[in-house]
């Protein structure tokens, strides 16, 4: 798969990201470089390779779930724009 310019301005456009002119070349080389090493990745042949949860040969170790705030409720709230002792205020966004 290859990308022009004017694929990357399409692209970027439906993801409504701005692109300057100036960096509409170095990307398209980029992207068009991730593309060759995807396309070579997809030439290996992994019929017999396991997939990995992890590279460790170990399962995962359970834990009880414990519910708790971490202890800093106050620290935390000092953050708030407005003075309040149990939440954060914050400005109505919706109507």
């Amino acid at each position: 798969m290859s990308l022009d310019k004017e694929k990357i301005k399409h692209i970027a456009k439906l993801a409504r990201i701005s692109v300057d002119e100036a960096n509409v070349e170095s990307l398209t080389k980029d992207l068009n470089s991730i593309f060759k090493f995807i396309e070579q990745l997809e030439e290996l042949n992994t019929d017999k390779v396991e997939p990995l949860s992890s590279l460790l040969n170990q399962s995962l170790r359970s834990r009880k779930d414990q519910i708790n705030d971490g202890g800093i409720r106050e620290k935390i709230l000092k953050n708030s724009p407005k003075e309040n002792e149990e939440f954060f205020v914050v400005p109505k966004v919706v109507e």
